[in-house]
């Protein structure tokens, strides 16, 4: 029996061929910078509208949510 997949497969990007403790520290700090970015924003906006804590609760979910949807996209290369 042969692989079916071609043995020079250029379709996966770089990011796929990172080691393991590679791949998880690049998820993990995706979502880390999502989180935190969200924070930021969500500061921000309490900040500039005076609307606190709304904003600061609006970009924590915000930014989980992103994180989510980029750790599973992460995630969908090694499948």
């Amino acid at each position: 029996m042969t692989d079916p997949r071609p043995a020079d497969d250029e379709t996966n990007s770089a990011a796929s061929e990172l080691p393991g403790w590679a791949a998880f520290a690049v998820m993990g700090t995706t979502a880390a910078l999502c989180v935190a970015l969200g924070v930021v924003a969500g500061v921000w906006v309490d900040c500039a509208w005076h609307i606190a804590p709304a904003g600061l609760l609006i970009g924590i979910v915000l930014g989980v949510a992103v994180a989510v949807v980029s750790v599973v996209q992460q995630i969908r290369r090694y499948l």
